[in-house]
């Protein structure tokens, strides 16, 4: 199997560990990730997108072209690439105007086109219907003693008609996926809600996105949880960096490790922490490591 890989801004330039565990995962699972060479910025769905639909389709469009040129489907790690590249590409395959409107921007430059012949899907979807659990967790070497919260994010299952991913209100995806590792996923209060971060909320407002990450902390830690697990290098940052600002804003003393599920993945396949490169996050995982004897 090979597949395009889409980056996006966050991973590459904040969490190297998660760019480093997926393409260890996915070799040892033998499956290519192919670099898109020349590609940019989704670009953001909720800033870009609501202010200027034609500028956010074309640089969508002109990334999905770039894998059209491959000949592969993408796949990326972030819920806020998989929804701006799977809307436009969705969009642009059901609507002939939007698509010859959109060439016609990229003509200019000369040297892409978009023709709806890929499709857009997210770095944990594809674990889970085409590798599968089993074969996932033949790679690992021992079980990890974690109790986690799991943090699905809006943009990996919704809309939920089109993605047709699972039940966005009731979802088991994330939670098989993460208790293949041994890891228990803890079930907490407001479960489904926003991380505070989307929809360029952070941006505009940040104390307005900190309450939503209190609220989502407070929870998590009525749970009694060790770890959180995301899918989304955007919440990541928002429960990395948002600890911060939290404690900050409110006096409180959060410190909750924060792993992406490429990183539970890589501590579960034996990588250590300067593999995954803790030491790029402000919450520190020595907790867990400690607990796991690592």
């Amino acid at each position: 199997m090979e597949i395009a890989y889409f980056l996006g801004c966050i991973v590459n330039n904040r969490y190297p560990g998660v760019e480093k565990a997926t393409r260890i995962l996915f070799d040892k699972l033998g499956v290519e990730l192919k670099d898109m060479e020349g590609a940019s910025c989704c670009p953001a769905p909720g800033v870009f997108g609501s202010f200027d639909q034609k500028t956010w389709m074309t640089i969508a469009a002109r990334n999905i072209a770039i894998a059209e040129e491959m000949g592969d489907d993408i796949v990326t790690e972030c819920n806020g690439c998989f929804g701006s590249l799977f809307e436009a590409n969705e969009m642009l395959k059901d609507n002939a105007d939007k698509k010859d409107e959109v060439n016609a921007i990229l003509a200019q430059t000369g040297d892409h086109q978009f023709q709806g012949s890929v499709n857009v899907r997210h770095f944990a979807e594809v674990l889970y219907n085409d590798v599968g659990l089993d074969k996932i967790a033949e790679l690992f070497e021992k079980p990890l003693d974690l109790n986690v919260a799991v943090h699905y994010g809006c943009h990996f299952l919704k809309p939920s008609a089109e993605k047709q991913i699972g039940d966005s209100e009731n979802p088991s995806i994330l939670d098989e996926l993460v208790e293949i590792t041994g890891a228990k996923s803890v079930d907490y209060q407001d479960k489904q809600m926003c991380c505070g971060a989307g929809g360029g909320l952070r941006a505009r407002d940040k104390s307005v996105a900190t309450s939503f990450t209190k609220e989502k902390l407070d929870n998590m830690t009525k749970a009694g949880v060790d770890c959180i697990v995301d899918v989304c290098p955007f919440c990541h940052l928002q429960f990395d960096v948002g600890q911060n600002e939290v404690n900050e804003q409110y006096g409180t003393d959060y410190h909750i490790p924060v792993l992406h599920l490429a990183q539970l993945y890589g501590l579960a396949m034996g990588l250590n922490a300067d593999e995954l490169t803790f030491s790029a996050q402000q919450q520190s995982a020595e907790p867990i490591l400690k607990k796991l004897g690592m």
